[in-house]
This record gives C-alpha cells, sequence and structure tokens, in this order.
C-alpha cells in the first residue's frame, strides 16, 4: 500500500476504524478490569502509573486497525511505533487518565486519531464509564453519541474571561505540579472557575461539548490530544500555544476565537508554558 494524497483518503473508512478500535478496547477496560487493579510500572514518576490494562488496551486498537489496513503505521503511548506504508498513522492513548480508571473514577477516556502528512483526519475519543464517545472527521464537524443518539458538537460563544469556566491538569512531577499550582492561584482569581478532571482527551471534549468554555495544559503529549483536539476544531475551537506558538508539550490552549487570544496573552504573562 503505497502513501495516498490526503484527498484520497476515505474518511469514513478511517472513522469507522477509529470507532470499531475504541469500542473493543472500552469493552476489555470495563469487562475486564481486575477488582484488585495493580499499577504494572511508572513513567515519569512514582505517581504516574502504567498498568497492564493500558497495555492490553492499545494492543487491541492496533490489532483492530491492522485487521483492516494492514500497510497503516503507529505511534502509541505504550510502545505501538511503527511508520507503515500507507500514509496513515494511528496516534493512540489506550487509557487517557490512567489514574482516574485505577481509582475507578469515571473521567477516564481511550482516544484513538488517524493521521496524514502529520495532521489529525479522524479522531474517536470514549469515554466508557460515562456511556459517551465524541467523533470528528476534518472538515465534517464534531458530534457525541450516546444513549439519546447523536448530536453535533459546538464550542460555547466566546465570553470574556471573567465569566469562562477554565479545564486545566497537571504534571506528575513535583516541581511541575508546583509550578503549575502558583499559576492556577494567579488564574483562579480572573476566571470564572477552574476544573481539573484528569484527562486531555475528555477535556477537548468537553469545550467541544460546551461543557468548558477553554482548556490549557502543559506537559500533553501528542497522544493525549490528536483526537481530542480534532474535535475540538471542529466544533469551534482555535487550538495552539501561546506567542503564536502552535500546540504542544509546552502549552496548549484550546478555546473559542477571541477568547483564545485573551486566555493564551494571560497564561504567556503568568508564563504557564515554562517550568
Amino acid at each position: 500500500m503505497s502513501d495516498q494524497p490526503a484527498e484520497l483518503l476515505d474518511l469514513q473508512e478511517l472513522l469507522a476504524v477509529a470507532t470499531e478500535a475504541a469500542a473493543r478496547a472500552s469493552r476489555l477496560l470495563v469487562d475486564e478490569r481486575p477488582a484488585d487493579l495493580g499499577v504494572a510500572a511508572t513513567k515519569s514518576s512514582p505517581t504516574d502509573p502504567v498498568t497492564e490494562m493500558d497495555r492490553a488496551s492499545e494492543r487491541l486498537v492496533v490489532q483492530t486497525v491492522l485487521a483492516r489496513r494492514p500497510g497503516d503505521g503507529f505511534f502509541g503511548e505504550e510502545g505501538a511505533d511503527r511508520p507503515g506504508t500507507s500514509g496513515v498513522v494511528w496516534v493512540i492513548d489506550p487509557i487517557d487518565g490512567t489514574v482516574n480508571y485505577l481509582y475507578d473514577h469515571p473521567f477516564w477516556a481511550v482516544s484513538v486519531a488517524a493521521e496524514h502528512a502529520g495532521e489529525a483526519v479522524v479522531g474517536v475519543v470514549a469515554v466508557p464509564a460515562l456511556g459517551e464517545t465524541f467523533w470528528a472527521v476534518r472538515g465534517g464537524g464534531a458530534f457525541l453519541s450516546s444513549a439519546a443518539g447523536d448530536r453535533p458538537l459546538r464550542v460555547n460563544p466566546a465570553v470574556g474571561l471573567d465569566r469562562a469556566l477554565v479545564g486545566t491538569g497537571f504534571g506528575y512531577a513535583a516541581e511541575r505540579r508546583a509550578r503549575q499550582g502558583a499559576i492556577v492561584g494567579q488564574l483562579l482569581p480572573q476566571v470564572r472557575d477552574v476544573r481539573r478532571g484528569g484527562s486531555a482527551a475528555f477535556d477537548l471534549c468537553c469545550l467541544a461539548a460546551g461543557r468548558l468554555d477553554a482548556y490549557y495544559e502543559r506537559g500533553v503529549q501528542r497522544w493525549d490530544t490528536a483526537a481530542g483536539a480534532l474535535v475540538a476544531r471542529e466544533a469551534g475551537a482555535v487550538v495552539g500555544g501561546v506567542r503564536g506558538a502552535p500546540a504542544s508539550s509546552e502549552l496548549t490552549v484550546a478555546a473559542a476565537p477571541g477568547l483564545f487570544d485573551e486566555l493564551a496573552a494571560l497564561l504567556a504573562e503568568l508564563g504557564a508554558d515554562s517550568d
């Protein structure tokens, strides 16, 4: 299978594969969650766990994709890494919000995105504990599927910063958390309120669904945001960094146009993109 121009990609096929993969991984994580769930290893710090369920979820997503698209590449949080030959790379976070999953807190997600030429073209974020699946196709809008059916998503109209409900997250390293806490302390008096959900993918989808007005976080990785950022963008959000930089692990900011500029400027002033 050779690399294809973007216009020749079958985005509906990619969406179907992503949806199936996320659904199968979700069922695994719910149905086979051990009663005594243990931490298999740690990543960046002793409080940043990797579970056997993370690894099993990622393996299942990869197997599901390969069964239908054997030439595709992968980039997963738990080690799936191959370039492929089709030009499509699947970016996988098998459990975004692993600590929430460990504690049986409902705010965790399976995030699956298909990228072409470095840009997400399909994104699916499944939140099994809530019975919700967020999805988007580039240029085709963003949607939420639940027991109530499918509905299109649109970010809230831009409000002033003082009326914005802002989502954020914190790193695992103590030094970074201390710095991030200090920044939140300066931000909090200037916004309506702050929420910390524990899953970047879900936070971005909450922005798309109007459950948040804005979101920012330092330290998120490509697998954390690939699908959720596409959902947010397709729902009308601006997703970027500060000082004109693109969204990255340095800082990712997302909000409706207008509010984005105001929040990004304040975060730059507070130095939220540095430790």
